[in-house]
């Protein structure tokens, strides 16, 4: 079968892989689609990969057809959403062996392509279920556009956010979390730190008091200290961005405290009972209670995917999501 190989820092290419074989539990899918996260990105193009020997093959949002099954609930031809968890991905391959526990039937109301997309949702529905917020009433401002900052526009909007203000610096990310109900999108400008002019934007938004709810969907340094400059006193923060690296990342404990300000990080979507964001997130997209059609804007084929991870890492081409297919 075709797979995609982590052969070096910032290095993925398609090669010739043996055909996986299911055991007992779990179930042989044949690969549709499969997207690049931005912990893929992370891994890639700031690690090194394995030793030779060790698997390397990245990706772990995926959706496909079950070809064989050796766990209960699962049949020749349903149709899967597959959630391992980040270590165990290996959703970039024709064929992939997963434990029936990590893959999810998918209904056939909506299109693959599209249900694809519940993965990435799926893991922001569990970071706002872990720590359940009453936002009626309160500002909201989201650091990052990427998939997973455009699902917490969407969501908190839905939850009853009175504004949520965003940045990135992508216009095709910004004009896509209007349409799922940003109130005000600022271009984060050029620059490494990628903050541009969203502090101001958001200070004078809020008549200077800073937004009752930030969270910050990058993960670097500079957009981890911004989390906590435009958050108000008394405000929540979610970490939610994959840090850059073991490094640590400082900031004003004092500052911190005095302001008595919450923040939260979350983690392991793939480990909660029953599946139940994920399973969410299947329904939403279904339903057509929200539109994922926009972040299909780069589909290539496995044989390209040294490309399809160069332009998710350079955003080139206003790439909103980067998948490939089988």
């Amino acid at each position: 079968m075709k797979a995609a190989r982590w052969v070096a820092v910032g290095r993925v290419l398609c090669e010739e892989a043996p055909l996986p074989s299911a055991a007992d539990g779990e179930i042989l899918v044949r690969t549709t689609y499969a997207s690049i996260c931005g912990s893929d990105l992370h891994s890639v193009f700031l690690n090194t990969p394995p030793q030779p020997g060790v698997a390397g093959y990245p990706g772990h949002e995926s959706v496909g057809e079950v070809v064989e099954s050796r766990c209960p609930g699962f049949e020749p031809g349903d149709r899967v959403l597959t959630v391992p968890h980040f270590t165990d991905g290996r959703c970039m391959a024709e064929y992939q062996a997963l434990p029936g526990s990590a893959c999810i039937r998918l209904p056939d109301t909506a299109p693959l392509s599209h249900l694809l997309m519940a993965q990435q949702l799926g893991t922001v529905v569990y970071a706002l279920r872990r720590h359940p917020l009453d936002l009626i009433g309160k500002d909201a401002a989201v650091i990052g556009q990427g998939s997973a900052g455009a699902f917490f526009t969407f969501l908190l909007k839905r939850a009853g956010a009175a504004r949520v203000l965003v940045s990135d610096k992508s216009p095709a990310r910004l004009a896509y979390s209007q349409q799922l109900g940003a109130d005000l999108a600022v271009d984060a400008g050029p620059g490494e730190a990628g903050t541009g002019d969203f502090r101001p934007a958001v200070l004078e938004a809020t008549g200077g008091q800073g937004a009752g709810l930030v969270v910050e969907a990058v993960g670097s340094l500079a957009t981890f200290q911004l989390s906590l400059e435009l958050a108000a006193d008394g405000a929540t923060v979610v970490w939610f961005g994959l840090p850059e690296g073991a490094g640590a990342y400082p900031f004003s404990f004092h500052e911190f405290f005095r302001r008595r300000l919450t923040a939260y990080s979350t983690f392991d979507a793939q480990g909660e009972p029953g599946l139940e964001s994920f399973r969410y997130a299947v329904r939403l997209i279904a339903d057509g209670a929200i539109d994922v059609a926009p972040l299909l804007s780069h589909m290539l084929p496995i044989d390209q995917v040294e490309e399809a991870f160069r332009i998710a890492h350079e955003r080139t081409g206003n790439a909103l999501k980067v998948s490939v297919t089988f």
